[in-house]
């Protein structure tokens, strides 16, 4: 699996939705995969959703939010086949099961937690974003530990 370190800077974080809205649409642009935004915090979830659907029209990005519905259900919840969703992008605080497609990731953890907890989910990339802070830091580092020691392919970009 490859992972993809982005590094913001200042400005960058200080537009952290305008940022992701960014970064999905070249995601999609450059791949026919589905993508999963994980996103643990609530407040985050709710403003990802209301910008990507105020995007123009020429630059509209589709998606879906899982926890709109899933995070009703019961242990269940991270079970919900990729099958059953409809949108080329998925918000969501866990990883539906079969997932194989990019992965962005705002959360405090490696992907390979989420993974853990769904039935056969494998993605073939994952986009972590590092905020220019002292703890967004010390958790990019204590990831790229984790991937590295699993042995994946990881690259950085400062942006």
């Amino acid at each position: 699996m490859k992972i993809s370190f982005y590094v913001l800077s200042e400005s960058k974080a200080q537009d952290f939705l305008g940022f992701i809205c960014q970064l999905t649409q070249t995601a999609l642009n450059k791949s026919a995969q589905s993508l999963l935004v994980l996103i643990e915090d609530e407040t985050l979830l709710a403003n990802l959703d209301t910008a990507l659907w105020a995007q123009d029209s020429t630059s509209f990005i589709p998606h879906q939010c899982l926890s709109d519905t899933d995070n009703k259900s019961t242990d269940d919840e991270s079970n919900i086949a990729t099958s059953e969703v409809s949108a080329p992008v998925l918000l969501g605080n866990h990883m539906p099961a079969d997932f194989n497609g990019i992965v962005l990731n705002t959360t405090t953890r490696p992907v390979n937690d989420f993974m853990a907890a769904t039935n056969n989910s494998k993605p073939s990339r994952v986009l972590e974003l590092i905020r220019p802070d002292a703890t967004s830091t010390q958790e990019g580092r204590n990831k790229y530990k984790a991937y590295q020691q699993l042995g994946y392919d990881l690259t950085h970009f400062k942006v």
